[in-house]
């Protein structure tokens, strides 16, 4: 069983579908299959970048991709659950018991309020997700019922993560209308998720630096 083939599997893209018809429904930001391929794909790019085995690539893929799946039972303790619920699924495609622990490990440690990095798939699940802000994973279309974290999103016009072996650096880089949205806004939301990068980061053995409208934060 490969990332290629966890792709199409029915079981998993329909928890991942109904997990962000769930928070649609809560009045959350996008978690739709766009985050879920996202994520897959910048979790592999940060491990490969780094050279680690194809193996710890693959299943730093395989966590992104359904990472979120527990948010088809709630978005409370979703990490926890949707560890368990991966750990079922890829047990029953006959995943190896070994890649199966890691990759659990990763969804389980992925939420900042009870999570860490734990292994270089984890770390790289964090980096990816934590990441992964911008103005299209608004939903409500009201701008003036917006919560902080539609502002914050709805603020981010450009986006990206880049990582650099040479200097062993992973640099988040962001553009922000601050007619939206102040640095200080961003801070106030997402610090405990630029934390929880730092240490992913340095789990990997790299630093973190977060760049917002050119200018060095981080």
């Amino acid at each position: 069983m490969t990332f290629s083939e966890i792709l199409k599997n029915e079981e998993i893209n329909s928890y991942i579908r109904h997990g962000d018809l769930v928070l649609a429904t809560l009045g959350y930001t996008e978690h739709s299959f766009f985050h879920a391929k996202k994520c897959a794909d910048v979790a592999g790019y940060i491990l490969s970048e780094l050279g680690y085995s194809e193996k710890e690539i693959e299943n730093a893929k395989i966590a992104g991709y359904i990472h979120d799946i527990g948010n088809a039972i709630n978005r409370h303790d979703h990490a926890h659950t949707g560890a368990i619920m991966a750990m079922s699924i890829l047990k029953g495609l006959n995943f190896p018991i070994d890649d199966i622990a890691v990759i659990v490990g990763a969804i389980g440690n992925h939420d900042e309020e009870t999570g860490t990095a734990v292994s270089s798939v984890s770390a790289a699940l964090i980096l990816a997700d934590k990441s992964d802000v911008r103005r299209s994973r608004v939903r409500n279309t009201d701008f003036a019922s917006f919560d902080k974290h539609d502002r914050v999103n709805y603020a981010v016009t450009a986006n990206s993560l880049v990582c650099d072996k040479k200097e062993k650096k992973i640099t988040l880089s962001l553009e922000i209308d601050d007619g939206i949205c102040s640095v200080m806004d961003y801070f106030e939301i997402f610090l405990d998720r630029m934390l929880m990068c730092r240490r992913a980061a340095d789990f990997l053995k790299t630093t973190f630096s977060l760049i917002i409208n050119g200018t060095r934060i981080v």
